[in-house]
């Protein structure tokens, strides 16, 4: 009796300040900028990279056993909400297979990261310029595609289409201007180095166009009822009366995911 007492209470102590485990639901409420942050560190949470085969079959059989009322004795919210965290960081809601560690959401900052300053290296070649913007790219590609939303396929040719724009526009855009920067005889070195650091950036982000517009339905793990929606809609009355001002439209879509 005083273990099962001593168990229910280090139960109780678990949860205290978690909310109510709710299946396929937000851990943090979105109404509000800290509870969309709080997610967002949950969906980037580079932790659950590490997650063992058998640790990833135990959070997955411990969801089917609350989708059916058959949890064992003494699981706390915590563990519920660790274990959604641990199945949505690694495996598709639609296909249920394993997302490639380096495609997965929780792997954009480390495997990303390397990326970003290969773009941001000084006195880069042509050849590098175009490794670095092509491997960006390819990166954000297949992001993308591994967390698509794979209830609505599309045909590949769409997905390519939308690549091959984003690879050339970001190149064309890095390598046009790496060479205007370099024909500015006005400019010291110091400034022109200075200026090249910026020219990763205004390539991207057209590039990024080009992927959205390729009709790739776009996936994030996370919180709707499907699970994968990367944009999130929200009614503007619950947001902070400093952003509900700024617009006049009674719901707002925002950005989940990348």
């Amino acid at each position: 009796m005083a273990e099962t007492a001593a168990a229910a209470a280090a139960a109780e102590a678990a949860s205290a300040g978690c909310p109510p485990f709710q299946l396929g639901k937000p851990r943090f409420q979105q109404t509000s900028f800290y509870g969309r942050f709080r997610h967002f560190l949950d969906i980037i949470d580079p932790r659950t990279l590490f997650v063992t085969e058998s640790r990833l079959k135990e959070a997955v059989q411990l969801l089917e056993d609350y989708k059916h009322g058959t949890l064992p004795p003494g699981v706390t919210n915590e563990q519920l909400w660790n274990a959604q965290k641990i199945k949505q960081a690694i495996l598709h809601p639609d296909t249920n297979e394993k997302i490639f560690m380096p495609f997965r959401m929780s792997g954009y900052i480390p495997f990303g990261t390397p990326i970003v300053v290969g773009l941001l290296l000084p006195n880069q070649t042509l050849a590098s310029t175009i490794f670095w913007q092509w491997l960006n790219q390819s990166h954000n590609a297949c992001v993308n595609y591994a967390n698509r939303n794979a209830t609505k396929p599309l045909p590949a040719s769409k997905f390519i289409q939308g690549y091959l724009g984003a690879v050339i526009s970001a190149v064309s855009i890095a390598v046009g201007l790496n060479a205007l920067v370099q024909r500015a005889n006005k400019f010291s070195p110091a400034t022109r180095l200075l200026i090249q650091r910026f020219v990763p950036f205004p390539a991207v982000g057209p590039a990024r166009d080009s992927l959205d517009k390729s009709g790739s339905p776009h996936a994030h793990p996370g919180s709707t009822s499907n699970h994968h929606v990367r944009a999130g809609k929200i009614e503007t009355s619950h947001l902070e009366p400093e952003i509900a001002l700024a617009t006049a439209s009674r719901t707002v879509v925002y950005n989940k995911g990348l």
